[in-house]
């Protein structure tokens, strides 16, 4: 017979299995009662909507120290809201009342097209068995609600694999996977899981689903948890004998020859027109880089799972760092060929899509390459480069008056991704650069001129707009075409000496602007920025956007840097210590390695900045004190940029000058500090605009 003390512990261990939390379905209704949203509560308990949204589903979980949080919140409105007049303590349903199945979509998202999957089973069930031999689909372990319209990936462009083989997808789907190989899970993506995303143009190709591993996952599919050993983070990978990559050769499946990194690509030869292709990304080896992605890596992976895909739903399924992305979304909507038809035999063959780079590299004239390109090294080039880059300025401090002196606040202006709205209606050469010897200026001709632009005089309290550090120019230097265009628009004449133009041009950019414009625009509005608001209305919703959804908040850091790394990869530098000059390196085979394009887009955006900046003086009698990128720090006699900014009698901002807003190349704070602060730090020969947030914060160049 068992003792009291043995009936007892089994009594404990009883009341130990007690659920901490009421069961999803109450939750909801404590919240609703409480007449609180779920991005507010999100809010309060510093998480993502879509993890509220999984706790009232019965998803998923919170932990400490939310867990704790939350027991205590939800008792505090189970006291003021019993269910039906009930005491608080039985107002709470069995678990089994809880709906597993109501869709945890994000609020923004468009209208979901039901996914084929599973009965929903309740919290407290086992998982799903295996799915049938004959099926197509994995059994879902919820009803789910992909915000997918292609009937060929039901389940969305990517899911990110925990350590128990759930495999979370957008809208809040979860995925059985039973893989424990990447072979196995390269098969289960392709033939079982439903991934994938439609083309983004009628002549490309869809993209490949995306399976993100956790640092379980990735450990249970016999990868280590952490990637360590190389000196160079873009140069971590397995070595060729580690078990993992032998296994994928074994299984007849191929690497890229940037092997198996952070990113890396599983495939196999395309049969006709299905390719065989799996991105996988592991978030312990640092697949997400927290500059691009804040705090990504560490949320929970159904919120992983969301951050990617409303990413991939307006840009591109992620294929590695952001700055890849950026470079692959130009190539997806300006797709290299195209078919057509052969005059002479009928049959369709691949051709040229007019307006794309085409599928060939091209060389840059030497003007346009870096000093180690083989251009340069082989042909012994001196004549100079192109020096088209972002403003790196400081007014000279004896330039100050004693009235600027004397104003309590420097305040500093951010241009919206300013490299973004250079790159809108830009014209840009497509084909091979043309030498020519005095050629007349046409400023509708993209290319790179030799000019003198010495003798340009202008406001010494304004930086030069034809040089990065804003200096005057001394003699003869390479110009793109907006800067030698923006000579003449300041009335001077310009008689080059030599030129290197394109005979073919065209808008290559203006796809890739127009959708990370909606995408940017987009994901402002979800965070409650949006262009209908007043300027003093703009001011506090971006004071306080980034808390409103650290998800969606984490999209947009994305977002803007897809625009600063696309137009930094277009010039791509050699890596590596043991790089030769004058060797070829990787980056020279893609046709987008074309720093003649990232000059014009430079070169448009600083010339945007200086137009601004000349427009301010004259209809406010205000000069900057510095400009790093597109960032401007200007003398005021408020804390805010109202106390500055022109407005006409109406009440309107007056055009031409700088203006708030939530689009491309409108403005919004950057920071305020005190005006002896700006000052001392440039006397100091430092550049206030690199931190004017405070705290020593560098900026983000080239956002």
């Amino acid at each position: 017979m068992a003792s009291e003390e043995e009936l007892f512990a089994s009594v404990d261990a009883l009341l130990a299995e007690e659920p901490l939390l009421p069961s999803p379905v109450e939750r909801a209704r404590l919240r609703e009662a409480a007449g609180i949203t779920q991005a507010r509560l999100a809010v309060a308990l510093k998480t993502s909507t879509q993890s509220v949204k999984n706790w009232e589903n019965g998803r998923s979980e919170p932990k400490e120290p939310r867990l704790s949080a939350y027991q205590r919140l939800l008792s505090g409105w189970a006291a003021k809201y019993p269910a039906h007049g009930t005491p608080a303590a039985a107002a709470a349903p069995h678990p089994e009342a809880a709906d597993p199945a109501a869709p945890g979509l994000p609020e923004t998202e468009p209208a979901p097209v039901e996914a084929p999957a599973a009965p929903a089973a309740p919290e407290c069930a086992a998982r799903p068995a295996a799915r049938p031999a004959t099926s197509r689909r994995p059994a879902a372990k919820t009803i789910a609600k992909p915000a997918v319209t292609d009937p060929r990936f039901p389940h969305g462009p990517l899911a990110v694999l925990d350590g128990d083989g759930s495999a979370y997808g957008v809208g809040g789907i979860v995925l059985d996977c039973p893989a424990t190989t990447i072979p196995e899970l390269v098969e289960w993506t392709l033939r079982e899981a439903g991934l994938g995303t439609a083309k983004l143009h009628r002549y490309g190709k869809d993209s490949d689903p995306l399976i993100v591993l956790t640092a379980a996952a990735a450990v249970k599919l016999g990868l280590p948890e952490r990637l360590e050993g190389h000196e160079q983070r873009r140069s971590l990978r397995l070595p060729e004998d580690h078990p993992v990559v032998k296994q994928v050769a074994k299984a007849k499946w191929q690497l890229t020859q940037r092997g198996f990194g952070p990113w890396a690509r599983v495939y196999r030869k395309a049969q006709g027109r299905e390719r065989q292709c799996v991105q996988l990304a592991i978030l312990s080896w640092d697949a997400l880089d927290s500059r691009s992605w804040p705090d990504v890596a560490e949320m929970e992976p159904a919120d992983v799972a969301r951050v990617l895909g409303i990413y991939a739903q307006r840009v591109i399924t992620p294929r590695g760092s952001t700055a890849v992305s950026g470079l692959e979304l130009m190539t997806a909507l300006r797709p290299p060929t195209k078919a057509v038809q052969d005059p002479a035999t009928g049959n369709w063959v691949s051709g040229h899509n007019p307006g794309s780079l085409g599928t060939e590299p091209m060389d840059p004239a030497p003007p346009e390459a870096t000093i180690e390109h083989p251009v340069v090294v082989n042909s012994g080039w001196s004549g100079g480069f192109l020096n088209e880059e972002a403003y790196q300025w400081v007014r000279d401090v004896n330039l100050l008056t004693d009235e600027e002196c004397h104003l309590p606040y420097a305040v500093g202006l951010d241009l919206n991704t300013a490299f973004l709205a250079a790159a809108a209606r830009l014209t840009v050469g497509l084909s091979a650069p043309d030498h020519f010897h005095a050629p007349r200026f046409n400023p509708k001709i993209p290319g790179s001129w030799l000019a003198d632009l010495s003798h340009v005089e202008l406001d010494p309290r304004l930086p030069s707009p034809f040089t990065p550090d804003g200096t005057r120019p001394t003699g003869p230097a390479w110009y793109q075409t907006h800067t030698v265009a923006y000579a003449q628009e300041l009335g001077y004449d310009v008689h080059p000496i030599e030129a290197y133009l394109r005979r073919q041009t065209g808008a290559y950019l203006d796809p890739w602007h127009d959708r990370l414009k909606t995408a940017y625009v987009d994901t402002l509005a979800d965070l409650g920025v949006t262009k209908d608001l007043d300027d003093r209305a703009f001011l506090a919703a971006m004071q306080r956007h980034k808390d409103v959804d650290p998800a969606l908040a984490a999209v947009l850091a994305a977002i803007k840097a897809t625009v600063k790394g696309g137009i930094g990869k277009l010039r791509e530098r050699p890596q590596g210590r043991h790089y030769q000059q004058g060797e070829r390196w990787p980056a020279l085979q893609r046709p987008t390695w074309r720093p003649d394009i990232r000059a014009a887009v430079i070169s448009k955006a600083r010339v945007n900045m200086h137009r601004k900046l000349r427009n301010m003086a004259a209809m406010t009698g205000l000069y900057p004190l510095a400009v790093l990128s597109d960032c401007v720090v200007y003398p005021s006699p408020g804390d805010s940029p109202l106390a500055f900014l022109p407005y006409a009698a109406s009440g309107k901002p007056q055009p031409g000058g700088f203006r708030l807003g939530p689009t491309p190349g409108l403005a919004k704070l950057e920071g305020v500090q005190s005006m002896l602060w700006a000052v001392d730090l440039m006397e100091k020969d430092l550049n206030p605009a690199r931190h004017i947030k405070g705290g020593d914060a560098v900026l983000d160049e080239g956002e």
